[in-house]
């Protein structure tokens, strides 16, 4: 009797969420573009690191027991590959270049996951996806020898593409080895690790001049909203409708960073950044078909 209102509801609410959840991580782009500048990689990922784990560590505690000494040997490299590296090349790609570059290169994860599935796991790829991979990866070429206010936003382009290569190996090694454990649990502890990781860093390298409010304020959003509250209703997303169809707010992302960027920055929209969003997303669509 149930069935026919709850699908109903799925109906709706899957569709605003994805939405939403696109916007959140949209907005993190923009977000280190403002902070970053005050913060520098570093100390702004580790802000952001801490911050995300907190929101998710009550869901660690409640799950403590799933996690022994051995689970560690392996969420410590992962929090390494899958956050806290990837989290400071996007945050020097937008301190280099316009926040629209880091959400546009951040797409290419999915063809970076398949790939590295190829390559090292022993996966098919299939023909239509190698395809997609060559057209990916020229929109990435693209992308890398355009201007923006007549400066080359190469590096930025490269940060940004070796950042979603560390996201694609990420998504492997956690299927690979963290099957079975509550999701918002791993992701805390993940960001635990990785926060960790990153400590040395963040010390060394924290800066000297006083941070602008603007620019705290932008890292707190970053940490709470963009990194643990993304985390969960990401998570909570996969849980009701599969891995494969929450993937789809990679198309998302883009459109509400390059949006936000240009609403709320200024920043220009390039006709090589509209062609190369469109290359990369396109193959990234051709990529999950079917």
């Amino acid at each position: 009797m149930n069935a026919v209102p709850q699908a109903v509801e799925r109906d709706w609410r899957t569709p605003l969420e994805l939405t939403l959840l696109g916007a959140i991580w949209g907005c993190s782009f923009l977000f280190m573009r403002v902070a970053v500048p005050s913060f520098g990689p570093f100390a702004l990922v580790e802000v952001r690191l801490v911050l995300g784990a907190l929101v998710l560590l009550p869901f660690l505690w409640r799950a403590r027991a799933q996690f022994p000494p051995r689970r560690w040997l392996w969420l410590a490299p992962i929090g390494l590959i899958n956050s806290a590296l990837p989290f400071v090349l996007f945050a020097y790609a937008a301190e280099q270049a316009p926040a629209a570059i880091g959400a546009i290169c951040n797409a290419m994860t999915v063809l970076f996951a398949a790939l590295i599935a190829f390559l090292f796991f022993g996966e098919k790829i299939g023909m239509r996806r190698a395809g997609a991979l060559l057209v990916g990866f020229a929109g990435v070429v693209v992308l890398a020898t355009a201007k923006v206010s007549g400066l080359s936003i190469g590096t930025a382009v490269i940060a940004g593409a070796a950042a979603s290569l560390l996201y694609g190996l990420g998504v492997n090694l956690v299927k690979r080895h963290m099957t079975g454990l509550p999701s918002a649990a791993a992701a805390a502890a993940t960001l635990s690790c990785a926060s960790l990781w990153m400590l040395p860093m963040a010390v060394t390298h924290w800066p000297q001049a006083a941070i602008p409010l603007k620019a705290w304020g932008a890292a707190i959003a970053l940490g709470l909203a963009c990194t643990g509250l993304a985390f969960l209703m990401f998570y909570r997303l996969i849980g009701r409708i599969g891995p494969s169809r929450a993937s789809t707010v990679t198309y998302l992302i883009p459109l509400f960073g390059a949006a936000f960027a240009w609403l709320f920055l200024g920043e220009a929209v390039t006709v090589q950044m509209l062609i190369a969003g469109a290359l990369i997303l396109g193959s990234v669509a051709v990529s999950q078909k079917g």
